[in-house]
């Protein structure tokens, strides 16, 4: 497992959520392997990947404890395998079968068994990813003689349409936000850039923290975010979160920062770099202030910039420079949004609708 955890983040580059997820999943697995199926009763405490947060339910950093620690693993039902003897350092290994029977019939057990736990399509695919995954590297690195991975299906999760916000809506939560900034609070100055940065130019909450002062460019309106798989790019955004982020580092992190601030553009109420729990709750709490509007976080804000871009008669391609997407079929997403828009529309207006 320490070699598969280094071949994840130092080989493949996977963000640390991920990382996290296909480790606990592959512990899953070998716990069904070595001791049969584990039942209902096995808790997950994997995150979920980043295209499917589009839920935005996704577990922090530091919740769970890091891999290698005190990792969380399943606990079987059945007998306990043999205690190591006091004198060696594997010798339970000899108890549990070898690696090299992981077959096939192995990972369609170990699915079934978590299907019938109760887990979800989307849930079930990503332990299917997890587990091609770790088989694929397995082979290469000697463990398996054959990799049974590619022949291993899984369903297709379910694409759920995410919740956004209407141009209205949007526009009176930024003027909701300016009005707290308007008093010159500092950390009301720096939630008021936050939202309007997140809405302007649709970056992942992780990208946002992520930012130092010299990634924006202000001559140019432009950040330079670090993506997923340390991929960079250069969002643009509009005058008013160019107003909003001078304001921040003018008037509102020069009161916050210390010797732990760094670089970071955003800061915490402490001077450090900002959490994204805390950027989470600005963006709920702001859009509960708007009378009817759906209660999203910033993946929400993501989600209405795309779909607020494509609303306005932007091509599928720039958006999907402008979010980061890998293909252009998770952009496309956003499609299907503004079309069950539209039909909405219709219905509540068109005489023969």
């Amino acid at each position: 497992m320490d070699e598969f955890e280094r071949h994840l983040t130092l080989e493949r580059d996977v963000s640390p959520h991920t990382a996290r997820a296909y480790l606990s999943d592959v512990v899953s697995l070998l716990a069904h392997f070595t001791h049969g199926p584990q039942g209902p009763g096995v808790t997950d405490r994997s995150s979920e990947p980043e295209a499917e947060r589009a839920s935005g339910a996704v577990p922090e950093p530091g919740v769970e404890p890091a891999f290698g620690g005190s990792t969380p693993t399943a606990t079987p039902t059945g007998p306990p395998p043999p205690a190591a003897p006091a004198d060696e350092d594997h010798g339970d290994l000899a108890a549990s079968p070898n690696l090299g029977a992981l077959d096939l019939s192995e990972l369609r057990s170990w699915l079934a068994d978590q299907r019938a736990g109760g887990a979800s399509r989307t849930t079930l695919a990503r332990r299917a990813a997890a587990a091609r995954t770790f088989t694929g590297w397995a082979a290469k690195a000697g463990y398996l003689d054959n990799d049974p991975g590619p022949r291993l299906a899984s369903a297709r999760p379910h694409r759920h349409l995410p919740s956004v916000l209407r141009a209205d809506q949007a526009a009176a939560a930024m003027e909701a936000s300016a009005s707290g900034a308007a008093e010159g609070d500092p950390v009301a100055l720096r939630d008021h850039a936050i939202v309007e940065l997140l809405y302007a130019s649709g970056v992942r909450v992780a990208e946002l923290c992520g930012l130092d002062v010299g990634d924006i460019d202000h001559s140019r309106r432009v950040a330079l975010v670090m993506g997923k798989g340390g991929k960079q790019r250069s969002v643009p955004y509009g005058v008013p979160a160019e107003r909003a982020i001078r304001a921040w580092l003018e008037r509102g992190r020069p009161q916050l920062v210390c010797a732990a601030s760094h670089a970071a553009l955003f800061l915490g109420a402490r001077g450090g770099r900002l959490d994204p729990r805390v950027v989470r709750r600005v963006v709920h709490d702001m859009i509960g202030s708007v009378p009817g509007a759906a209660p999203i976080g910033p993946h929400g804000l993501r989600h209405s910039a795309a779909t607020h871009l494509l609303e306005g008669g932007a091509d599928l391609r720039s958006v999907q420079e402008l979010l980061g997407h890998a293909t252009l079929a998770t952009t496309q997403l956003y499609t299907h949004v503004t079309v069950e828009r539209l039909k909405a529309i219709h219905d509540r207006t068109h005489p023969r609708s």
